[in-house]
């Protein structure tokens, strides 16, 4: 797969689909049919976001890896070929780029996002470097985007008690919160999904979900987007109620749904603060890393009409934050073996249900 030598344009419009089949596809485009690929519209730089863009590795950077779709991580060599979505990201740890295709492109996410790096955290190196060689095309010559392989828009389905997992910051605990508590009402016998409703296309969240004995596991990049960082709210919140409704369509009686970043990004502000999208949901936990971080997030929900039912995540690692961030809230603190044990998972999901009946 790794090819060091440059591709002539002939060579690339006459074995597009040639090329692609050899290419590593990232993960973010697990649901396209490679078999689609019929040719190539060689200027990249009108790429939207979702777009399929076949490049060649130029110069390895922060990403040494692609997460591929069949959900295992593969080592990038310069000259590689890839396959990844045009898109942008929000990662305060990470990169923050925007959908952007140039004469070169940064590889933004592992997991299969391609834009233009505007920011990054001071530990950061440089961002992964591509040179796109076209857009994938299909048979009548469009570009093949991860939107034509997306679930058919659904209705918020009824009968599902769904919990929100929500949090201070990226890397406070939530998706660890998530995959535990799905795992506890799993042994609490409930058919429970667990959904990643915001973020960046990676199988990290998604494996780990998997890996807990959620009954179905489902994400953003299942309703046509690698990222959904600048994607407008209404269309976050219809692939909310899509997600819920192929859960619900699949047997769950339960869901787990966990929203990126802190609940001061700005899509995850839009749809929290949407009282519509939040009665989706029969209650909300909070998973921050400090307790002061707990006060201010217990406040900030408050102001987007939010009570959580609990605080989660890198506190309750720490007995003494754990017991100073119960003390400034009220809230009780649950480690991940509190999520885990069926009967703390199945009295969260009571208490979900009892708050969605008194909200309705």
């Amino acid at each position: 797969m790794t090819m060091t030598a440059p591709f002539s344009a002939a060579l690339i419009r006459t074995n597009a689909a040639r090329l692609a089949e050899r290419a590593k596809w990232a993960f973010s485009a697990r649901r396209v049919a490679q078999g689609d690929v019929a040719g190539l519209i060689e200027d990249a730089r009108g790429a939207r976001a979702g777009d399929l863009v076949l490049a060649r590795v130029a110069r390895i950077g922060q990403h040494r890896n692609i997460q591929l779709a069949a959900g295992r991580p593969s080592q990038l060599y310069e000259g590689d070929l890839i396959v990844m979505p045009c898109g942008a990201r929000y990662a305060a740890d990470q990169f923050e780029g925007v959908a952007e295709i140039g004469a070169e492109a940064d590889m933004l996410a592992g997991g299969g996002v391609l834009g233009r790096m505007r920011e990054k955290h001071g530990k950061m190196g440089a961002p992964t470097r591509v040179t796109p060689l076209g857009l994938l095309a299909d048979a009548r010559g469009a570009a093949l985007n991860l939107s034509a392989y997306a679930l058919a828009p659904a209705p918020r389905p009824a009968g599902i008690s769904a919990i929100a997992v929500v949090g201070a910051s990226m890397n406070a605990g939530k998706t660890a919160t998530t995959a535990s508590l799905a795992h506890g009402l799993a042994r609490a016998g409930r058919r429970v999904a667990a959904i990643k409703a915001t973020g960046t296309g990676a199988f990290g969240d998604y494996n780990a979900y998997l890996d807990a004995g959620a009954h179905v596991v489902l994400d953003f990049t299942d309703c046509g987007m690698a990222s959904t960082y600048r994607e407008a709210p209404a269309r976050l919140s219809a692939a909310l109620d899509t997600l819920l409704a192929e859960a619900a369509a699949r047997g769950c009686d339960a869901a787990v749904v966990e929203f990126a970043d802190g609940v001061l990004q700005t899509e995850t502000d839009a749809l929290i603060s949407d009282p519509v999208l939040r009665s989706a949901f029969g209650g909300f936990l909070f998973a921050t890393g400090c307790a002061l971080s707990a006060v201010g997030g217990v406040s900030a929900l408050a102001a987007r009409g939010i009570a959580p039912l609990a605080l989660s995540g890198l506190v309750a690692r720490s007995p003494l934050l754990a017991a100073e961030a119960e003390a400034a809230t009220g809230l009780r603190v649950l480690d991940l073996g509190d999520l885990c044990d069926p009967a703390e998972a199945a009295a969260l999901i009571r208490r979900a249900e009892s708050g969605a009946r008194e909200a309705a």
